[in-house]
């Protein structure tokens, strides 16, 4: 008996070690040391991968979040040396995305249009904005390596569009003392829900911890709470469904022969000035009307008349990433309307699973994981969230786009650029342009705010040419959201 109860004894004393080692420490840091050419110039970083706690009102650490800090290490006058601060979206994703895929000093190994191939892994990337500034990657709770520390705190304190803001925004105020970068110009780029995250963040760092930024970066944004419903929800769809038909030569041959910019401002030119006309008037627009609605609308979108006309001219898009190429037994991507999937039968409303996001899926995984063990020196047991559990998700209250424009308002300094990939079909470009339109119905604000689009989708820096171009972009933005040294923030 008594050899029994040790036994027990050394088995629970073995679940308990094996459940301590799976508990991120709230406190850590890897520092390791790099070099990477960019733009023909041997850049040396610094690489910093740890957790920093997120702290409860009395003081005590109620979750921890995981980032990675890259800092050049040959300048040493950090004061006019810009800090970015990287979020992607969701929300529930880790910051993996646009990390080791977009701005960061290594990427992963794809082809140029951005698939998968083997053997997985990571290279060096020689358009990372690294040269220009100084990049921090956030993973909200539960993403990446972030978690919840404290068993008593509520769920309720994170899941959250404002809840979510009042927290990074202590966060980030902790790193930006901790790193000692007060003095630099400040950056927030959010790629998604992470765009709603950084509009909101913004306003709160400004308002909340009197820290004040020179832009934020709106990589495929969200609707930040700027309303768009009924007819202009319907109409906005269809420059997007364009680009994808043009992209998969489903339009007309004389539209096919033009290039893709010039399909998509006729599409948006006929959607603002004709369709949302007539998509306003619902049924009492006239047969005339209708007709020519949706013989345009077939026209610009690939689609049949007969199903147009069935879908009362508002045509989801679920059901447009099914039947765009249904006749060849095909989907396509939700995010990005480049790729391709297969379902299990032809018939249907929408795709079967998302093709884009697989195929994504399948080289982030392994390159994120081998990167943090064998380049960075982080190592640890617990496992890396691509996508964590964050829901339910409070979505109340969201004035994000309010809380952008009045953070703009009051401080002459902030810039805003928007990027986006035309094939996008979650956070379309259109509905990106229409953000930036009614972001300052003033207009007082718009020599501040700037568009970008490129040849991709979601993620528009998958594609070799985008990844340049977009990055190339970027270092613009911030040479243009710099003042001259004394100019003072007035209007």
């Amino acid at each position: 008996m008594k050899s029994i109860i040790t036994l027990f004894f050394i088995l629970a004393m073995a679940v308990t070690v094996i459940a301590q080692g799976r508990k991120i420490e709230t406190e850590s840091a890897v520092t390791t040391q790099h070099e990477v050419m960019i733009k023909g110039k041997k850049i040396p970083y610094a690489a910093t991968a740890g957790t920093q706690p997120v702290w409860a009102e009395d003081g005590h650490p109620i979750a921890t979040l995981f980032y990675t800090y890259y800092e050049r290490t040959d300048i040493k006058d950090k004061d006019r040396r810009p800090l970015i601060i990287s979020f992607n979206g969701g929300p529930g994703s880790a910051s993996v995305w646009m990390h080791i895929a977009y701005t960061g000093p290594r990427i992963l190994k794809i082809d140029d249009e951005g698939y998968p191939i083997q053997p997985y892994g990571i290279k060096d990337n020689p358009h990372s904005i690294l040269d220009d500034a100084d990049i921090v990657f956030v993973n909200p709770v539960n993403t990446g390596y972030s978690r919840i520390v404290d068993p008593e705190a509520k769920r309720s304190t994170f899941f959250g569009v404002n809840q979510d803001i009042a927290y990074l925004s202590e966060w980030v105020n902790t790193f930006v003392t901790r790193a000692n970068r007060w003095n630099s110009p400040k950056y927030l780029i959010g790629e998604s829900y992470g765009t709603t995250r950084v509009s909101g963040l913004a306003y709160a760092l400004q308002n909340n911890h009197w820290m004040y930024l020179n832009g934020v970066i709106l990589v495929s944004p969200t609707d930040l709470g700027i309303d768009r419903s009924g007819p202009v929800e319907a109409a906005n769809r269809l420059p997007y469904y364009a680009a994808a038909a043009w992209y998969h030569k489903q339009l007309p041959t004389d539209l096919q022969a033009k290039d893709l910019p010039a399909v998509l401002e006729e599409a948006e030119t006929y959607t603002m000035n004709k369709l949302l006309p007539v998509m306003a008037k619902g049924a009492w627009a006239t047969e005339a009307e209708k007709n020519e609605a949706i013989k345009m609308f077939a026209r610009y979108s690939g689609l049949d008349e007969s199903v147009i006309r069935d879908h009362n001219l508002d045509v989801p898009t679920n059901f447009f990433w099914k039947d765009l190429l249904r006749h060849e037994g095909r989907t396509v991507g939700r995010l990005d309307s480049r790729y391709k999937g297969i379902d299990r039968m032809d018939a249907g409303m929408g795709p079967d699973y998302n093709s884009e996001l697989t195929s994504w899926l399948h080289s982030f995984t392994p390159a994120i994981n081998h990167y943090f063990t064998n380049d960075l020196g982080y190592k640890t047991d617990i496992k890396y969230n691509m996508f964590g559990p964050v829901n339910p998700w409070d979505r109340s209250g969201d004035n994000t786009g309010e809380n952008l424009r009045e953070a703009m308002a009051m401080n002459p300094y902030l810039h805003v650029m928007t990027q986006s990939g035309y094939y996008d079909g979650a956070t379309t470009y259109f509905n990106a342009k229409y953000n930036m339109w009614h972001l300052d119905p003033s207009g007082k604000l718009k020599e501040r705010m700037s568009f970008k689009g490129y040849r991709s989708g979601h993620m528009m820096y998958l594609r070799a040419e985008d990844l340049e171009k977009a990055n190339d972009d970027i270092r613009e933005f911030i040479k243009n959201s710099l003042p001259p040294a004394g100019t003072p923030a007035k209007y």
